[in-house]
């Protein structure tokens, strides 16, 4: 029997020669400011160069009031903003995956929008209509609710509210498309046996839909909160972290250490790997409470 040749190590040399260039742009661009980074983390500007500091980076963020309240802004906005995203995201996307709909397209589309709508757009459009002589005061004054304009984005709690509803409007379509899409490769079969069942729209809904969502609702859940993590342009656009560092993120306050203080890259790369450290605690979490229920 004539045996087959195995091709033998130079058969993936195309291959490899393919990917280099992507690969070599891979390294530079992003593996090595991740290590250089996170050297830059153990490091202080001292004496006109960089010297190493151990852990001083990380131990001077629990004393540092800014620091503290931006990572409780934030942790404010992920747990307020993430569930009524997701909640808002499911709830149209089951409406929109109505065999009863008209008009699907324009609606999806509709909804789909605001996602492709540029940050720093929105953000100056949430900020227009929330100021003093914004649309928001006027339709009020009209109305007869306010006898004078009110300062939304100079009030703390308003100011982050704001960037809440902000966000919800700007990222829930996003989430819709991966929920709509699911719910679509559900079989048909299965709601017709809940119907024969006896079983009614909201029992359908959390007792077959819900269920089989439960991966993509995980999916976006890790999405969305390390999104919220992220957050900068909100802030940055509407509020400029105010009032008096109020609405401030952690994002927001990196940059500050970079680029608007006076430069403290080394401070800046610490608390960018504690964004990170908390992303994968988070991360786990959710797997792991996820992985209980089933």
């Amino acid at each position: 029997m004539k045996r087959t040749k195995k091709a033998g190590p130079n058969y993936n040399v195309y291959g490899w020669i393919f990917i280099s260039l992507a690969f070599l742009l891979y390294i530079i661009f992003t593996i090595y400011p991740a290590i250089d980074s996170l050297l830059l983390a153990f490091q202080s500007f001292e004496g006109g160069k960089y010297a190493f500091v151990g852990l001083k980076n990380f131990k001077r963020m629990f004393g540092d009031a800014i620091f503290l309240k931006s990572l409780g802004n934030t942790f404010l906005y992920m747990v307020i903003q993430v569930p009524l995203m997701l909640l808002f995201a499911l709830i149209i996307a089951t409406l929109l995956n109505s065999k009863f709909l008209k008009f699907k397209g324009f609606f999806r589309t509709s909804v789909f929008l605001p996602c492709v709508t540029s940050l720093v757009a929105y953000s100056i459009i949430f900020k227009m209509l929330f100021s003093l002589d914004g649309l928001l005061n006027q339709v009020l004054i009209k109305l007869g609710i306010l006898d004078a304009p009110y300062q939304y984005l100079q009030d703390s709690t308003w100011a982050r509210a704001v960037i809440i509803i902000a966000m919800i409007w700007r990222w829930t379509g996003y989430n819709v498309i991966f929920y709509l899409s699911a719910m679509q490769n559900i079989p048909k079969e299965t709601f017709e046996a809940a119907k024969v069942d006896g079983a009614n729209a909201i029992q359908t809904f959390f007792k077959i839909t819900i269920p089989q969502l439960k991966p993509i609702v995980l999916l976006t859940t890790i999405m969305s909160t390390n999104g919220t993590l992220q957050l900068f342009d909100e802030t940055m656009n509407i509020t400029q972290g105010g009032p008096a560092n109020a609405t401030i993120t952690v994002s927001h306050y990196i940059y500050n250490q970079s680029f608007v203080y006076a430069p403290n890259f080394g401070y800046a790369s610490a608390i960018s790997y504690m964004v990170v450290f908390i992303m994968i605690i988070l991360a786990i979490i959710q797997f792991t409470v996820a992985g209980k229920e089933d």
